[in-house]
């Protein structure tokens, strides 16, 4: 059997190492076996060196981390038919069952039997990955994998909301977009293509505002301590009719329901905090606040589209995989401008 190099979680609260595994095998009828072109690193990532995955994951360790994976097709189990060696693909980021009732309404995010590599079973911070059919994107052949990669996860979530806010979004509304880094970077740009509202982008960082207007942003809002009442002067004191937090924590939370019009949809994408509304604020102000997960297999499917267009681009920061360890410190420390993208 031939090995490979994989980044695997040894410990929690200590830092990844590199190790040499058995590369997968297609033993299953609809697996597949994809050679990885690019891995995201995700914040997520972070959090799972900081144990805080390891009660909702049960993942035994030690185990390959990366759940953003996009690369060629090097081998298929007997019975997938639509895919071929050397296919160029994304992986969507769950293993699902495609039989139970929410895979049936093509809402396969809450599958009821799914795995997620990189988070509870192998990922892709190696040569080669292992997932099935079902999960598996052709893509088009002006992307590479390894510019395209963390649209798997980071993409899909933020299309995934930003698809939500769009299906209300009118002309005449305003689309308020907090944190314009690795997330709301794609957001702003999926909104562009699919809303016609105006965009107000509000984030503490003067480069992420100043790349958030050069992507589509009608407005850009730096968060000092004056971008509440900023926005509500850009809003005719109203407040956005759509709202979406790609931050969820340092306060963002308490923010973005001040900048929120009656009858308002705040969107939760960031996490990190709770989020602290008087319930007769709720009711008399007639507010929603919605909870978005990755994407669907369609979702993915529609982002690829937009992504070979040319309408959403990534802005990424490539890495060799043996260079592991620094883009996880880079990320970690803030060094990171858009994605960190692991090569192979």
């Amino acid at each position: 059997m031939s090995t490979m190099r994989a980044v695997q979680v040894v410990g929690y609260h200590q830092g990844l190492q590199m190790a040499e595994v058995d590369v997968p095998e297609a033993t299953g009828p609809l697996d597949v076996v994809v050679r990885i072109g690019g891995a995201g690193v995700c914040r997520t990532d972070l959090h799972i060196l900081e144990g805080q995955w390891a009660e909702k994951s049960q993942v035994t360790l030690p185990y390959t981390i990366g759940h953003e994976n996009a690369g060629w097709v090097h081998a298929v189990g007997s019975a997938v038919t639509h895919l071929r060696e050397g296919d160029k693909v994304i992986l969507h980021p769950l293993v699902t069952c495609g039989l139970c009732r929410a895979c049936r309404s093509g809402d396969d995010v809450h599958c009821e039997v799914s795995d997620f590599p990189g988070i509870d079973t192998n990922g892709g911070y190696a040569d080669y990955l292992r997932t099935t059919a079902r999960s598996v994107v052709k893509i088009d052949d002006s992307l590479e994998p390894s510019d395209v990669a963390a649209l798997a996860d980071a993409g899909l979530t933020a299309y995934h909301a930003a698809a939500k806010a769009a299906k209300r979004l009118t002309p005449r509304d305003r689309c308020v977009v907090i944190g314009a880094g690795g997330l709301g970077h794609i957001g702003i740009q999926v909104l562009k293509a699919l809303t016609p509202a105006e965009i107000v982008v509000v984030d503490r960082n003067p480069d992420a505002v100043k790349l958030a207007l050069s992507i589509g942003a009608d407005h850009g809002v730096v968060a000092d301590s004056t971008h509440v009442e900023q926005v509500l002067e850009l809003t005719d004191g109203h407040g956005a009719e759509v709202l979406v937090d790609f931050v969820g924590e340092g306060g963002a939370t308490a923010e973005g329901v001040a900048m929120l019009r009656r009858a308002g949809d705040y969107h939760v994408v960031g996490y990190g905090e709770n989020i602290d509304v008087p319930t007769i604020d709720i009711v008399s102000a007639e507010i929603n606040i919605v909870g978005n997960l990755v994407g669907s297999y369609n979702d993915l499917c529609d982002l690829m589209v937009l992504a070979a267009r040319g309408q959403v681009t990534l802005h990424t920061q490539k890495y060799a995989l043996d260079d592991f360890a620094t883009a996880v410190d880079d990320l970690d420390h803030g060094r990171v401008r858009g994605r960190a993208i692991l090569v192979p």
